[in-house]
């Protein structure tokens, strides 16, 4: 070290070391400590490189910046960002700040499966020193901009999945809405400058006064800083950063990843000097203070070439800008509520009062005119000290007490009665001018000649709010709106990916600005203006692919074989416009990102048949791609074919139902593997049946719908060579025990033909004359209401079951009883319900003076007279027509079950006791028989 490097700080370390022998009573690890810190100030101000030091979104970094990249106007600025967002930097000008530069990957490959999306964000505002270094090397000529940081791929390499997910903001966290603009994205931010040891934070906090980091910040950091000459600034940060690192906890990942990227950094700047032959004295390295003040080897220009870089994994990235705001930043790292907002004010007052002009991209959209500067006075710098120390000039100089600007306060106080009022506050000229005078006296008590911001929220919340809020934002929010509001950022058409454009582009018939805020109601007349039916399939594929309330229909549904004919929405997309710019990273067109999602879904681990299914039903009914649905129905045959439980088969009949009737509408044949998927399903549950009925996992809703497969699809699987009698063996092997499932089984037999309605009449008489099963008997009746899917025609059984029950308990029973009832048909079989009351509509009386004279059906014994010696023009012409055809007689009589032989009786000429045992029937094939 040479003379003049020995003299630097010398005067600092002296009173360093007398201050701590005076506390600590001599030398100790305090006096290491503190003249470790200027050690670290000393090494990165000695650097030929010049290192910029900066907190995020800090009015006194971007001030400092501004200031110093117009006096130096260096040829190469080194920024501590993700180098792989380099790109998407030039794109900020068609944007409105805040925005963020977000690095999205979908699909990870050298990453856990569970991580997946994996997305990094980096906000970028104003009021912060990185946007004043990248506006000013975009759009100045010969300067190049070099992001030095770690890659995105390197974020998730070296960090534990979540752990830079920052604290949550407490109390005074900003709205949902707001604060969920940057996701669950990992955020990257230009300085991270906040104590990380716990109790040093709290102690700052005590004896500060305030009440939150931000605000100690604020007071203690933002003001002395804000009218400081460069190398004072420089040599605070530097203080300030070398404090918090050696205080910080010596947890060694969070160390290892700090100084890895300490040395990525300094390894990318040597490399970028050496190709390029750039002199560092045209460089500036802006990077957060935390960072400036490192010891490693590889500091500096002519540090050791030790460090090798991993290279990535084979992960693809995709980049893009998603709007950002205000209330996002503070949630996402950790801030007070209204902090950033209370910056960009502060950034505004110091731009106005210090005559610096910032730097702004040409054309950036959202930005205000340019306003009037006030040149101000010379910094207050001790002349007599050099510019190589002006740490101990700032340290030993009290505090500068800003005098109260009483037309300012005077202006809030007035402007938050008048919000406060038009909020539902009973608030009047005396609350304003409490409120003026508490937040003197706040100040005062703070030790604060001037009140802050902080204070003056502190005072409107005391003499305003009083006990109640009237209205949904109470008086801490509207001095954050007051303020500057939650400003929230946008995306410009120009730096949309190719999705997000073409959805705009295909959107604009609806004559709306879709990239506006709020929620927006479009009337689709497709009747009158057919060319808005494209403009329908694009909102409903939004609908099925972006969050709910980005597209809401109104009116209108869509249905497998149904044309729309009008439709009304409710569209958000400005609102979700970091959802649609992410759909942008899976595709170039929303009909390819919509089906790469169902072969996602279809093909995924944890897909069953029904979600299968569902794809299927998707991809027809949103893409109408044949092809698609072909091959995912293929895919739903394969995972049928390999599924062991039942869990979804209530699911699957509903959706093959719905395809089936779509294809036999629309199609000439059914597609192969529909007709596959039916003798495939037939085959499967028929083997299923017999476990499911035993299975106490399997409830009767699911088992009730693999028989209403089985019995709806019967058909058509016998007809593609399915086998019968696999089903009735299926029925007689099944033995359930749970009352449900036996009245369930009970009425498959019933459907097969194994079990007669008088068999099975007999038996719920039985179940009602023992007063053992009584209290059972509605788990009965949930079984017979679920027989209702496989077999319709019990409606009427079910009627007169329910009906029996009320008829023969007493009072004493079928009160307790009742509820149980209810509670069990409508937790099982709800959608049921419907069709029993139309049957009990059917049934019963629709007048009241009715029903005292009305039998019920099921009690009406058989006319005897029902069938009539046939005779000239007579109606009973069918006894003659069987009589004369005895083999179809006989044919009935087998199918009907009836083993008796022919009678000739003396009633007609040569008539049969079996057609006179069942009349009804040899009527109604008589009529269907004989000739007209």
């Amino acid at each position: 070290m040479s003379a003049a490097e020995e003299g630097t700080f010398t005067a600092l370390r002296t009173q360093l070391q007398e201050a701590a022998a005076a506390f600590a009573g001599g030398p100790d690890a305090l006096e290491g400590l503190l003249l470790g810190i200027v050690d670290d100030v000393d090494r990165a101000v000695r650097e030929p490189l010049e290192i910029f030091p900066v907190c995020h979104h800090s009015p006194a970094s971007a001030l400092a910046m501004a200031r110093r990249l117009r006096e130096k106007q260096p040829k190469v600025v080194y920024l501590e960002l993700c180098e792989d967002m380099a790109p998407l930097l030039t794109e900020l000008r068609n944007c409105r700040l805040p925005v963020a530069v977000q690095a999205f990957a979908s699909e990870v490959d050298g990453f856990p499966a569970d991580w997946s999306p994996l997305s990094v964000v980096a906000p970028v505002t104003e009021a912060s020193a990185e946007y004043q270094a990248i506006a000013y090397a975009l759009d100045t000529p010969g300067v190049e901009l070099v992001l030095v940081d770690r890659s995105s791929d390197h974020v998730f390499q070296w960090d534990a999945r979540g752990t830079d997910v920052a604290e949550p903001a407490g109390p005074d966290a900003p709205a949902e809405e707001e604060a969920a603009l940057h996701g669950d994205a990992v955020g990257v931010e230009l300085g991270d400058l906040r104590p990380r040891f716990a109790e040093l934070e709290e102690h700052l906090l005590r004896h500060g006064r305030v009440r939150h980091w931000s605000e100690w910040w604020h007071q203690y950091v933002e003001l002395p800083l804000g009218d400081s000459d460069h190398d004072t600034y420089r040599q605070v940060m530097l203080l300030i950063g070398s404090l918090f690192r050696r205080l910080a906890p010596g947890d060694p990942r969070r160390v290892r990843v700090d100084e890895d990227r300490e040395r990525h950094m300094w390894t990318r700047m040597r490399e970028h000097l050496a190709a390029t032959g750039a002199d560092p004295a045209d460089c500036l390295y802006v990077c957060g203070a935390f960072h400036a003040a490192s010891r490693v080897a590889e500091f500096g220009v002519d540090g050791a070439d030790t460090f090798e870089i991993a290279p990535r994994t084979a992960t693809t990235w995709r980049h893009g800008l998603i709007p950002s705001s205000h209330a996002a930043i503070e949630a996402q790292f950790g801030l007070a509520a209204g902090s950033v907002s209370i910056a960009a004010t502060v950034w505004a007052k110091n731009v106005r009062r210090s005559g610096v002009e910032p730097f702004r991209l040409a054309g950036q959209a959202g930005t205000k005119k340019k306003a009037k500067v006030v040149k101000a006075g010379p910094s207050a710098v001790d002349p007599a000290m050099p510019a190589s120390d002006r740490l101990s000039g700032f340290l030993r100089r009290p505090p500068v007490l800003d005098r109260l600007d009483e037309a300012e306060l005077l202006g809030w106080s007035v402007e938050i009665v008048r919000a406060a009022r038009r909020n539902g506050y009973l608030a009047s000229t005396a609350d304003a001018i409490a409120v003026f005078e508490t937040s003197i006296l706040l100040a005062g008590m703070r030790d604060r000649a001037k009140p802050t911001p902080y204070d003056f929220q502190d005072a409107a919340v005391t003499c305003i709010e009083k006990d109640t809020v009237p209205g949904r934002r109470d008086v801490r929010r509207l001095v954050e709106i007051m303020m500057g509001g939650d400003r929230i950022g946008q995306v410009g058409y120009d730096a949309l990916p190719p999705l997000a454009r073409d959805v705009h582009d295909r959107l604009a018939p609806l004559g709306l600005r879709l990239q506006q805020r709020g929620v927006q109601r479009a009337l689709l007349d497709i009747a009158a203006r057919p060319d808005l039916e494209k403009c329908s399939d694009v909102l409903w594929m939004l609908r099925y692919l972006m969050p709910h309330g980005a597209a809401r229909p109104i009116m209108g549904e869509r249905r497998l074989g149904e044309r729309p004919i009008q439709e009304s929405w409710d569209l958000a997309l400005g609102t979700h416009q970091r959802a649609l710019i992410e759909l942008g990273y899976e595709g170039v067109s929303i009909e390819q990102v919509l089906e790469q999602r169902l072969r996602r879904s279809a093909y995924g681990p944890q897909a069953t048949t029904a979600v299968v299914l569902e794809a299927v039903e998707d991809a027809t009914l949103h893409l109408r791609s044949r092809r698609l649905a072909d091959e995912l129905g293929t895919r739903a045959l394969v995972v049928l074919a390999t599924e062991r439980s039942v869990d979804g088969a209530p699911e699957v009949l509903r959706r093959v139902r719905r395809l089936l009737a779509y294809y036999r509408t629309s199609e000439p044949v059914l597609p192969p593997w529909i007709e596959s998927f039916v003798k495939t399903g037939y085959a499967h549950y028929c083997t299923l049946l017999p476990t499911a009925f035993t299975d106490e996992d399997a409830t009767v809703r699911q088992v009730a719908a693999m028989l209403g497969f089985l019995f709806s699809m019967e058909g058509l699987a016998l007809s593609l060579g399915c086998d019968r009698t696999q089903l009735e063996l299926a029925v007689a092997q099944s033995h359930p025990g749970e009352p449900a499932k036996v009245a369930l089984l009970w009425a498959a037999q019933t459907q097969l033909g194994g079990l007669s309605r008088a068999e099975l009449r007999t038996r719920c008489d039985e179940l009602l004359a023992n007063p053992l099963v009584v209290p059972a008997y509605p788990r009965y009746l949930s079984g017979f209401l679920h027989a209702l899917e496989p077999a319709p025609a019990l409606a009427d059984f079910v009627v007169e079951s329910v009906s029996n029950a009320f008829a023969r308990l007493p009072d004493a029973v079928l009160l307790p009883w009742l509820p149980t009832l209810i509670t069990t048909l409508r937790a099982g079989g709800a959608e049921l319900a419907p069709l029993l009351i139309r049957e009990a509509g059917r049934t019963f009386p629709a007048r009241l003076d009715a029903l005292d004279s009305w039998v019920p059906p099921w009690r009406v014994p058989p006319d005897p007279r029902a069938v009539r010696p046939a005779g000239p023009g007579g109606g009973g012409r069918g006894v003659p027509l069987l009589a004369a055809h005895p083999a179809a007689c006989d044919a009935v009589a087998v199918l009907l079950g009836c083993d008796d032989a022919w009678e000739a009786t003396a009633q007609g000429p040569g008539g049969a006791a079996l057609v006179h045992a069942h009349p009804a029937t040899a009527t109604a094939l008589g009529a269907l028989l004989a000739p007209p």
